[in-house]
């Protein structure tokens, strides 16, 4: 038999139909299989996990058959409770397939403390500005009897003196001794010498 009357026998179509059907069915079985294992057209809705706290969000999260994740710590934030939810990815209402890992940013303790500068013998202009950028308040302004006007003396927190190097959480509100010009001990001595001249 030669080659051309082979590939139009009826043996030959017959396998050339066998074979298609295979690659038909194994396509199909193929992808059923897919459907299964990728959770095809399934997808979850991301919950507001914003203000809870992470045993809460773990729980939630479970239950729908998500992964979590918690990445660093942001800035601290007052209006929440401490480690609870303040950020999460995806964001709320996204469509996510099933085991997907949701990031959550919990809300650190506090303030993250800081470095207090040198500012004693600098000018209250020097010193307002460099306090204020590294995240710190000013408190009480109290004015003491020494030679360097508007100069800072004393630095403190909540009574306590404080050095420089010392760390202190943002916000921290710090009260500030300044000198008022005068020479220490000046006004008695103007008081007793105006008292030895009426005593003449």
């Amino acid at each position: 038999m030669s080659f051309f009357k082979f590939l139009t026998s009826k043996v030959f179509l017959k396998q050339i139909a066998l074979a298609l059907v295979i690659v038909v069915v194994l396509a199909y079985v193929i992808l059923q299989w897919l459907k299964v294992t990728t959770n095809h057209g399934e997808y979850i809705t991301v919950p507001d996990l914003s203000g809870l706290s992470l045993e809460t969000a773990q729980i939630q999260l479970k239950d729908l058959n998500l992964k979590l994740e918690v990445q660093d710590s942001a800035n601290y934030n007052p209006n929440y409770p401490k480690y609870a939810v303040i950020e999460q990815y995806p964001l709320v209402g996204s469509s996510v397939k099933r085991d997907r890992k949701i990031y959550l940013i919990l809300n650190p303790s506090d303030y993250r403390k800081v470095l207090v500068p040198n500012v004693i013998r600098r000018t209250y202009r020097q010193a307002k500005p460099t306090l204020e950028s590294l995240g710190f308040e000013i408190g009480k302004i109290i004015y003491e009897d020494d030679l360097g006007k508007d100069e800072v003396l004393e630095i403190s927190y909540k009574g306590d003196k404080l050095s420089a190097g010392d760390l202190l959480p943002l916000t921290s509100k710090i009260d500030i001794v300044l000198g008022n010009g005068t020479r220490k001990g000046s006004d008695s001595q103007s008081q007793n010498s105006q008292l030895a001249e009426d005593n003449q």
